[in-house]
């Protein structure tokens, strides 16, 4: 008897060894990556959204109050595009953020949004 209690303890032992020291602990699946940092236009950029959009605001809201009609593509500042900095960087670049913005504001300023 004392054989057969020595046999199931050792077989018992055996199995929870097996079973304990085999397992993996469980890991949660991890979840997406952060979000990659804000981009920051170049100043270039910024400098020509600020000056288009004030400009195209002041241009929209004065024709508005004149009675002219909507037409941004036809004022000065849309064509000659001012407060362009050669220290900033290249005209081209400039003068597309420009129009962008200046658009974007002569259309808030025309409907005074």
């Amino acid at each position: 008897m004392n054989r057969r209690r020595i046999l199931v303890l050792a077989t018992s032992t055996l199995a929870l060894v097996a079973t304990v020291g085999c397992s993996h602990p469980y890991y949660p699946p991890a979840g997406p990556p952060p979000p990659p940092p804000p981009v920051q236009p170049a100043p270039l950029i910024q400098t020509a959204d600020r000056n288009g959009y004030q400009t195209g605001r002041a241009d929209g809201s004065r024709d508005a109050y004149g009675g002219y009609p909507f037409a941004p593509r036809r004022t000065r500042a849309y064509h000659e595009t001012p407060g362009y900095d050669a220290n900033l960087g290249p005209f081209h670049p400039y003068q597309n953020a420009f129009r962008s913005a200046y658009l974007r504001g002569y259309q808030d300023g025309y409907y005074r949004r």
